[in-house]
């Protein structure tokens, strides 16, 4: 295992220590020493704390102040260990994104589980959320809920960090509708697939800006996960049942409550749907039978 990198102290150098811990965790409860075995869990751990420094680093300093060779030389690691692990400086701070990637792909496309694509994206960031919240909550310092601030401030303030994070989310949006459209077995350059590859992606927007929210020292990482997840399900259902019922609450000038009862309204309805054309198929079946 890598020796542990000299992240600077102070609440960036916490951000690390949290990151590690909660990663660490993760693959001993995962039993990646075994299943992985020892070299690839050492590979994973060293990208781990690569990135954990590089964002330490950045929150502390700014982006544009911090050198690849400063990260890779608090590291004691060479700058090209940091390229063979990161292809960009942008990277080393969105250093998740390729298992999102990953695990989009095999969450929408065929072979994925039988249930909704709204309902598997759903389940992604609600497991992501339990591995980070959880992660903070056993930890031995306490958990300081500005760094979440900080973060989104960082990206805000640094041009090319915007820009990364575009592109990223774009190329997020061409791998979900290219896996739907395979499991659908349409182009995925098909209206449905793209727009409904744009609406499940903004999922993820909606998780962040409800971090940011809740993230306001009044809540335990726990009570930020449930109702980060909570929103995150309220946007799912818009999705699952169609614009309708926000077009509807819209017209009528309405508030939460009634958005609520009309998004529920439309749920129902389309299960009701659902269920006529289950019966209707079953009364089918006993025809062709006859």
């Amino acid at each position: 295992m890598p020796s542990e990198p000299a992240v600077p102290s102070g609440p960036a150098g916490l951000l690390a220590a949290f990151r590690e811990q909660a990663v660490l965790r993760h693959l001993n409860a995962a039993g990646g020493g075994i299943a992985e075995g020892l070299r690839e869990r050492k590979k994973r751990i060293t990208r781990q704390l690569i990135s954990d420094t590089a964002t330490a680093m950045f929150l502390e300093k700014g982006f544009e102040e911090v050198r690849v060779a400063d990260v890779a030389s608090a590291c004691n690691v060479s700058e090209k260990t940091v390229y063979n692990y990161f292809p960009t400086k942008e990277s080393l701070l969105f250093d998740r994104f390729e298992d999102m990637e990953a695990q989009v792909r095999v969450a929408l496309g065929p072979g994925a589980a039988p249930i909704s694509p709204v309902e598997a994206a759903v389940a992604m960031i609600a497991a992501d959320l339990r591995r980070t919240f959880d992660g903070w909550d056993d930890a031995d310092q306490p958990f300081d809920p500005t760094m979440i601030r900080r973060f989104s401030e960082l990206v805000d303030h640094t041009p090319a960090l915007r820009a990364a994070l575009r592109e990223m989310m774009e190329r997020m949006v061409g791998v979900a509708s290219e896996a739907m459209a395979a499991r659908a077995g349409v182009n995925p350059d098909d209206p449905e697939p793209q727009i409904a590859a744009n609406a499940i992606i903004g999922l993820w927007r909606v998780m962040y800006v409800a971090m940011l929210r809740h993230a306001d020292g009044t809540r335990t990482p726990s009570e930020i996960r449930q109702a980060v997840t909570s929103e995150v399900r309220r946007a799912a259902r818009l999705i699952d049942t169609g614009l309708w019922s926000f077009g509807v609450a819209v017209q009528g000038s309405a508030g939460h409550e009634q958005l609520r009862l009309a998004a529920e309204s439309a749920n129902e309805a389309r299960k009701q749907v659902v269920t006529a054309i289950r019966q209707a198929r079953r009364a089918w079946r006993q025809l062709k039978d006859c």
